[in-house]
């Protein structure tokens, strides 16, 4: 049985069509990032997913039921980018009123542990940091034991090391078998903790694999010196080059080529090259390419 399974859904906002005849299927125990610009229809998937909106066109099933019976089973869980919370109550207090509602919810200990919560049981939600408030969203949502996870944005407003606890908790609930999907704008996130990427751009999905398949589909190399101050004209002429970037005394050249791209640097040019780094494509110059708009 699938954990998410979309069949031809499209969904339009009177002209604009938001999503084009999606088809994708998820199966239990990934974890998979969803990567998509601003407007390419990622919240408008998440929401449909979750049963908040119902597609124009086509079918959504999780776990083999409509989105809105698997939510109302507490099968789902979701992790938003934003959602008030009670201030007046501590975040022990909220945590368990919430895993009450559920038939079969996790133990408060395991959830404020997975969150990394266990210090702050006693503070009142309305004394929480923007990262702290983070972490409370992530215990309410895996409160109920859900075997699908949705988190959008999930590590908005945390700083790096409450990210690496998140992600170790995130790891450890994904761990038992359940299916996490996420959407995020870190892409060096999407790269380190997903067993499967999906690209989305203008409603359709533009690439899916692994983070590894997908660096390896954009193709491509970075050639990068140290220019201080040198004379970047020219850059742009030598073999293989696409690009060429200035930033901070650092040139950065786009090749197809880099071995001939180095070699032109060296014998055609004047520059005196240091600190010279080749790297093959990384997510974000995929993801670049991907969406990029024609």
């Amino acid at each position: 049985m699938k954990a998410i399974a979309f069949t031809d859904v499209s969904k339009s906002y009177g002209n604009v069509l938001a999503v084009d005849g999606l088809d994708l299927a998820v199966e239990a125990g990934q974890t998979v990032a969803l990567l998509g610009p601003n407007g390419a229809g990622k919240s408008t998937s998440i929401n449909m997913l979750l049963g908040l909106l119902r597609p124009t066109r086509g079918r959504i099933e999780i776990l083999g039921r409509l989105p809105e019976e698997a939510v109302s089973r507490g099968e789902i869980g979701a992790m938003t980018q934003s959602g008030e919370l009670i201030p007046e109550l501590t975040v022990g207090e909220l945590v368990d009123f919430v895993r009450r509602l559920y038939p079969s919810p996790l133990g408060l200990d395991e959830i404020l542990k997975t969150a990394d919560l266990t210090d702050l049981v006693r503070r009142r939600a309305a004394k929480l940091s923007g990262g702290q408030a983070q972490r409370v969203r992530f215990a309410l949502a895996i409160a109920g034991a859900p075997k699908l996870l949705v988190l959008d944005e999930p590590t908005a407003a945390m700083d790096v090391e409450s990210r690496l606890r998140f992600w170790a908790g995130m790891r450890d609930y994904a761990a038992g078998g359940r299916t996490v999907l996420f959407a995020t704008h870190y892409l060096e996130e999407a790269d380190e903790h997903s067993d499967r990427v999906i690209v989305i751009s203008g409603g359709r999905i533009v690439a899916d694999g692994t983070a590894a398949q997908i660096k390896a589909g954009a193709g491509g190399h970075t050639v990068r010196f140290v220019l201080d101050g040198q004379s970047s004209t020219g850059l742009d002429a030598l073999p293989g080059v696409s690009a060429v970037e200035i930033s901070a005394g650092t040139a950065t050249l786009r090749t197809a080529d880099p071995d001939a791209t180095v070699a032109a640097l060296y014998r055609g040019t004047s520059l005196e090259v240091r600190e010279l780094r080749i790297t093959g494509a990384d997510l974000e110059d995929a993801f670049l390419a991907l969406t990029r708009e024609p």
